[in-house]
């Protein structure tokens, strides 16, 4: 054991829909510790506390000397989907009961008879209306009525079993008032009842996604509320004195207060942990234009990484109806990565479809239970896992380091009962089309993903991890036309080490309508100065020194006239008629990075104002993460197995240690590199060195 100091260890904690990642560093000591268990779904925190006890363990570490643990959950997401969240109670304007139920009148599916739109999450019943009336430009037309705002509370939490309740207002984005009152009045009556503000949550204009995004937030709060304090105390049960922190949805890191508070901005906090260890590894090697590529057990996760910095959003659609369809699903306003998922992870499941006898390949998931055929758990479905094991791409013996044997009979007999016997396609030929097909599916999604922002994949590196990314990272690359892929170590966990190098951040946001030649700049003055002393406080509350806090000012613009708005960076935090030259530049130019043209004669306005705040993120030294006794492991392979490629057959590949590899090693395929959590596959034709950053580097032929 180390003797006892100041806390100096951190650990970074993924819980995904497959497997619970953990990254322990502790600069101190120049120690890095990584490891990987199967998520129990029942209750994830009981992988998290099993996952820290065990890289404690093997580091020597007891949990007293964990300076903080960092943590993201996709707790949030599958409550969404699944429906299992509070029941809910909306109080709004008189008039506008119905505003989340008609929404924007739009079909996302223009010929489909039988549409199916997504379940409300808060019912009519417990919708009731209140009489108030505030005008767009903030004057009040009619007072709250207070009375009413205390019966209907009474009637929800006592009539309805409300155990959550959500005040939208019109216009109270601009004038909050009436539902600050309203949420006084519901706290004096009930003390403990989680309540969301829809000009907390999300005070941006447009009151049908302001007031959903304030329903999912009070959806979701008594959950994550009880999840969150039950795992601080598990953790402190075990002696951990740190911190917890929280991954948010834009890549940010937060204090436990504003996770309890807004954890609808926890939507996306798994995958953004991912986008944040691509823009780390994209900055040690000097990569100024990424797609990071993730690839879990579950799905897969796109990203841009430009100038170093994940591309963000600042909307998102949750529980869609059609999972990849967009429109389908509820619109919230929360800041997020901008990436895509798609239903392609390792335990995606193959079948053939009744209708056109054709085989698919996800999105259906098996999970951690019973995950894919070769685990031994009970699951009888060929997965993507089982024909990457099939195809010689994973050694039966060595997965997660060898902790845990894979079974290859069963996965015979699977293909052979379900793809062999339907379609009359060989047990290794429907492996290698079940590695086609998920393959294809994510390159194709990538190739939309890129060309709707008008990027070209054949000027982008890959940066590729999680457990199954570095297996078709190279086969993906090829389809794309992209010529390097970059696999970090630890790339099985990559995820995790997001988390303890992301900055502690936060995004604000206010609205404020009005054309550029009829600002109040004192008005959008103070907007910035509240925001700033807003991200101050909870940036210092989540550790970070105020002198070290950086501030980006961001205004939505538009030409009037035009129904959405995009993203202007603004010249400072105080701006006067003077910067209105520099504005409208701005504009212009991120017009035409969009549009290709521009319409100078155009009055604009502005619509919303932004500020992400941010202080420097963490930085870790991957050489800690190779065992000590890894430099008496021979340079050479340590073994060869044969690997079925498409196009070549089977193939001898040399299988190297990963960790026995030193800085400048050169390969060339095929070959495969294996680490405790994931295998590198290293095709035909390519080659590969280890970078000074311990990075795998592959060149494409």
């Amino acid at each position: 054991m180390f003797p006892n100091a100041t806390p100096t260890a951190r650990v970074g904690v993924d819980v995904g829909g497959t497997f619970t990642d953990l990254v322990l560093h502790d600069p101190a000591r120049n120690l890095v510790r990584t490891g990987k268990l199967l998520t129990t779904p029942e209750d994830p925190s009981e992988a998290i506390l099993a996952g820290i006890a065990r890289i404690l363990r093997e580091a020597g570490l007891r949990p007293e000397d964990v300076h903080s643990v960092i943590h993201g959950t996709t707790l949030v997401t599958n409550t969404i989907i699944e429906r299992t969240g509070a029941r809910v109670g909306l109080l709004t304007t008189d008039g506008f009961r119905d505003t989340i139920e008609i929404g924007r009148e739009t079909r996302y599916d223009l010929y489909d008879l039988f549409l199916e739109t997504p379940a409300l999450l808060v019912p009519r019943a417990l919708r009731l209306e209140i009489p108030e009336r505030i005008a767009a430009d903030g004057r009040v037309l009619k007072p709250l009525d207070e009375a009413a705002v205390a019966a209907a509370a009474r009637q929800l939490v006592e009539a309805e079993g409300a155990e959550a309740i959500a005040v939208g207002f019109l216009h109270s984005y601009h004038a909050p008032l009436h539902e600050v009152r309203a949420g006084e009045i519901i706290r004096g009556l009930y003390p403990g009842l989680p309540i969301s503000l829809s000009a907390e949550v999300a005070p941006e204009i447009r009151e049908f996604e302001r007031i959903s995004t304030a329903c999912a937030n009070a959806y979701v709060q008594p959950l994550m509320a009880r999840y969150l304090d039950r795992v601080r105390s598990s953790l402190a049960a075990t002696g951990f004195r740190g911190q917890l922190y929280i991954m948010l949805s834009g890549g940010g890191i937060t204090t436990l207060r504003e996770a309890k508070d807004f954890p609808i901005r926890l939507i996306e906090s798994g995958p953004a942990a991912g986008a944040m260890a691509a823009a780390f590894i994209a900055r040690l090697a000097g990569l100024d234009h990424v797609v990071s590529f993730d690839m879990g057990g579950t799905t897969a996760k796109m990203c841009l990484v430009d100038h170093q910095e994940p591309n963000h959003k600042f909307e998102f659609e949750a529980g869609r109806v059609r999972r990849f369809q967009r429109g389908s699903g509820l619109p919230l306003k929360v800041s997020v990565v901008d990436m895509i998922e798609i239903g392609a992870g390792g335990g995606s499941l193959a079948r053939i479809d009744p209708g056109s006898g054709l085989m698919k390949v996800g999105p259906r998931s098996a999970g951690a239970r019973p995950g894919p055929v070769c685990y031994g758990r009970g699951g009888t479905e060929p997965a993507v896992t089982d024909a990457d094991l099939l195809l010689g791409r994973l050694d039966p013996a060595y997965f997660l380091g060898g902790e845990m044997a894979l079974d290859l009979a069963p996965v015979r007999e699977a293909f052979a009962t379900r793809i062999t016997a339907e379609t009359g396609i060989g047990v290794e030929g429907a492996a290698l089309g079940v590695q086609r097909i998920v393959d294809e599916t994510m390159a194709s999604a990538t190739r939309m993903h890129l060309a709707e922002k008008g990027k070209d994949p054949r000027r982008y590196t890959m940066v590729a991890f999680g457990g199954a990314g570095p297996v078709h990272a190279w086969n993906l690359a090829r389809l794309l036309k992209i010529g390097r892929v970059v696999v970090p170590l630890g790339a099985g966990v990559a995820s995790a080490l997001g988390f303890l190098v992301a900055p502690p951040a936060t995004d604000m946001v206010r609205s404020y309508v009005a054309r550029l030649e009829a600002l109040d700049w004192a008005r959008v003055n103070a907007l910035l100065a509240g925001m700033r002393a807003e991200g101050e406080a909870l940036l210092t509350e989540a550790g970070a020194a105020p002198d070290r806090i950086t501030y980006r000012p961001v205004a939505e613009m538009r030409h009037v006239g035009q129904g959405f708005e995009i993203p202007v960076p603004l010249p400072g935090l105080t701006l006067s008629a003077a910067d209105l030259p520099a504005i409208r530049s701005a504009f212009f130019a991120a017009y035409r990075a969009r549009f290709e043209r521009v319409v100078e004669e155009s009055p604009i306005e502005a619509l919303s104002w932004r500020l992400a705040c941010a202080a420097p993120g963490g930085s870790i030294d991957l050489a800690g993460a190779v065992p000590a006794e890894a430099g008496a492991a021979p340079p050479g392979p340590r073994a060869h197995r044969r690997v079925l490629f498409e196009g070549a057959g089977w193939l001898d590949c040399p299988v190297h240690d990963r960790y026995a590899l030193p800085v400048g090693a050169r390969l060339t395929g095929p070959a495969l590199v294996e680490e405790r959590e994931s295998t590198c596959v290293i095709g035909p034709g390519a080659t590969a060195e280890v970078d000074a950053w311990r990075n795998l580097v592959i060149t494409l032929a």
